[in-house]
């Protein structure tokens, strides 16, 4: 089916998303961009964010329900990923079912029509920018960072430097039982002596 690499994309995107959300701390919940101003989300709003409006595009845009609520009943760090894994598996789940006319079909986006295909990858667009703010925040609070889609600083530095790619946990069963048990991530070794930039004399 010439659209498996989306369901294959959403398939890896639904466990970055609570990757980056793991490697936050209970604590950096309230914690906004700018402290005082309401403009930018809290860690805490942008996990609702992803909940509630990932829950609004299937149901609304794909016609897919995954019949739960998408909040968790307790808004903690580990239960908000407990509820997004459940339901993000549903859907895909869903998905992987759906045959290409289905992809090709159309559907109502906001006032315009587009093809499913093209919903579902705007969709996967748009959860990448929030994970893209999250991990940006994760920065700010001088929070490590373990891979999300290849090399970080914390795991060696640049591609061009050999440095590896580090998952925090081999699979989302590993992620869901480690932070159930207070962590147990992948230990970082950290960017070492090269500097962490593209530009060719290093400064």
């Amino acid at each position: 089916m010439k659209y498996n690499f989306l369901i294959e994309t959403y398939e890896t995107e639904r466990i970055k998303v609570i990757s980056v959300w793991s490697e936050f701390k209970d604590a950096d919940l309230p914690v906004r961009p700018r402290s005082g101003d309401p403009r930018g989300r809290s860690v805490h709003e942008q996990m609702v964010h992803q909940c509630v409006s990932e829950d609004l595009w299937f149901r609304n845009m794909l016609g897919v329900d995954v019949g739960a609520p998408p909040l968790p009943q307790s808004e903690t760090r580990l239960e908000f990923m407990k509820r997004y894994a459940e339901d993000s598996g549903k859907r895909l789940a869903e998905l992987q079912g759906k045959n290409e006319p289905w992809w090709e079909g159309q559907a109502t986006f906001f006032s315009v029509q587009r093809s499913r295909a093209w919903v579902v990858t705007r969709r996967m667009n748009h959860t990448s920018h929030h994970r893209g703010q999250l991990m940006a925040m994760l920065r700010m609070l001088g929070r490590d960072l373990h891979s999300n889609y290849g090399p970080t600083a914390d795991t060696g530095g640049l591609m061009q430097n050999h440095a590896p790619t580090i998952y925090a946990y081999d699979s989302l069963a590993a992620l869901l039982k480690g932070e159930s048990q207070g962590g147990a991530k992948t230990p970082l070794p950290g960017s070492g002596a090269n500097p962490v930039t593209e530009r060719p004399n290093g400064k």
